[in-house]
Order: structure tokens, then C-alpha cells, then sequence
């Protein structure tokens, strides 16, 4: 079993992790056992793994581990070429966290916009609603990337069937299509070994303010979630520019495991 989420070294300080587990959501501050966390977010580990990963004395990593285990963050397994020994793992996932270093400091107002009855435009009260809320995150350190992206698998889960073609170019049609038509952004086709996105006008993040980080992990779930429908096998939707790191486009490098077809065409594509 192996959990969700990247891994990565946390900073200490004030920042807090918050993980979802079978009878809730719990906050993680502790820095000995973020760290340990977000190991678990990679892949599962052993308790000698684990004592190396956090370079403090077995019995302190024994007290980290029992904690979060009674919080219902860790679940445990014997090793099966050694019973003696205990493989941990996430019985959730990373929701989001919460760093005060993160916090955006700029005037909501300035992001939100003003939404204009009459505008043509059906979907922009809800485009309106969506980043003004993801702003007020943003201005409190609150940050939902996870859970946001696993919200976008979920919805690209939902939209393969009305996207899906075998042919690789069609699909990456039918994707830039749908994109337009519901006004989530322009997308082109800019290189095809690899696959390589660009979004322009993107819904998620061309508002947000300049971070200097990539923001859009709702659209890379989605992405991750049609690519690994189309290839038969795991893909990832890496985003490599957007608007948030002061781009005027947002680039998506598509990498599927074990390599994967490239589309048929490049340049924009368009609805037919």
C-alpha cells in the first residue's frame, strides 16, 4: 500500500500538515514527523528507514511513530521477509497545508474582480467564486494544491469518456475543444516528444497573484487523470510555467511511465 502526495522535506517552523485518515482529517506540525510524512508520501518504509530518514534515536522515531498511529495518520505491516520487522504506510493522503511563510499579502480586491451581469459569458460567476475562495486561502497561508488535484482526477475521471479517442492527436483535439468551449483557456500542442501542453487564458491561475510557483493543480490532475485513461498506464501532468511564476502561459509536460506515443501534429488546435 503506498500513499498519496509527493514527497518532500518540510521546513520547520509554524508550517502544519494537514492529513486525512479513516475517521477524519488530523494536523501534523512536529518537523520529525512531517518529514517522516512525507517519506511515507513516496513510497512505504521500514522503522530502520525510517530512524536514517529522521536522524534522531530509535526511541524518539518509536514515540513519532505510536502517535501517528493512534491518530489514524500510519498504518503498519509486518515485513514480509521479516516478521520482526514493521513496514509503515499512509492510510491517507496530504489535504493541504498551512504556512504562515506562504501567506499572500496583496489586497484580495485586486485578484477577485468584479463579476458583470450581462457579460456573455455563463461561466464567469463561477470563475469569479473560484479563485476569489482560492485567494482567501492564499492570503492565509492555506494551501490546497493536493487536495485540489485529486479533486481534478476526479473530474477528469468523469470527463474522459466525452474526450477520449484512440488516435493521440484527436484526443489532444478533443481536450483543447472542450477546454475552449467551456472557457477554461486556449490550449496548444507546442512539442510532441514529449508531449508538451501550453494553456493560455487559464482559468485556474491567470488572475492569481505572482508566486513564483505553479498553481494550477486542479488542471494537472485532470491532465493526469486523461493521459493515464489514454496511455493505459500512470502519466503525470508536470507543470513547468504558469501565470503564478509571472509567465504569460501555463506549460504541461505530459510523462507517462514507461515512455508513451507522441501526439500526431503540433500547433494549436482548434474545435472543428
Amino acid at each position: 500500500m503506498t500513499g498519496g502526495g509527493r514527497a518532500g522535506r518540510p521546513r520547520p517552523g509554524r508550517d502544519i500538515d494537514l492529513y486525512s485518515t479513516p475517521t477524519g482529517t488530523r494536523a501534523v506540525g512536529n518537523p520529525v514527523r512531517r518529514s517522516i510524512l512525507a517519506a511515507l508520501r513516496e513510497r512505504e518504509y521500514t522503522f530502520e528507514e525510517l530512524v536514517v530518514l529522521a536522524g534522531r534515536a530509535k526511541s524518539t522515531v518509536s514515540v513519532h511513530l505510536q502517535d501517528l498511529a493512534t491518530a489514524g495518520v500510519i498504518g503498519s505491516r509486518p515485513d514480509p521477509e521479516d516478521s520482526r520487522r514493521k513496514i509503515f504506510f499512509l492510510t491517507g493522503d496530504l489535504v493541504a497545508s498551512v504556512s504562515p511563510e506562504e501567506r499572500v499579502v496583496d489586497d484580495l480586491a485586486a485578484y477577485a474582480g468584479m463579476y458583470r451581469p450581462g457579460s456573455g459569458d455563463p461561466n464567469a460567476f463561477y470563475r469569479l467564486a473560484f479563485r476569489t475562495i482560492r485567494v482567501a486561502l492564499m492570503q492565509e497561508g492555506v494551501l490546497l494544491d493536493p487536495l485540489l488535484s485529486r479533486a481534478g482526477e476526479r473530474i477528469g475521471e468523469e470527463l474522459y469518456p466525452a474526450v477520449a479517442d484512440p488516435d493521440t492527436g484527436a484526443f489532444c483535439a478533443n481536450i483543447a475543444r472542450f477546454w475552449e468551449e467551456h472557457r477554461l483557456g486556449r490550449i496548444e500542442v507546442a512539442e510532441t516528444e514529449p508531449l508538451v501542453l501550453l494553456v493560455y487564458d487559464c482559468f485556474e491561475c491567470v488572475d492569481l497573484p505572482v508566486t513564483g510557483k505553479p498553481a494550477c493543480a486542479f488542471d494537472s490532475g485532470i491532465l493526469r487523470a486523461l493521459f493515464s485513461r489514454h496511455y493505459h498506464r500512470p502519466a503525470e501532468a508536470v507543470e513547468t510555467r504558469c501565470y503564478s511564476m509571472g509567465s504569460d502561459h501555463c506549460r504541461f509536460e505530459i510523462v507517462v511511465e514507461g515512455g508513451g506515443e507522441p501526439c500526431d501534429g503540433t500547433g494549436m488546435l482548434e474545435g472543428k
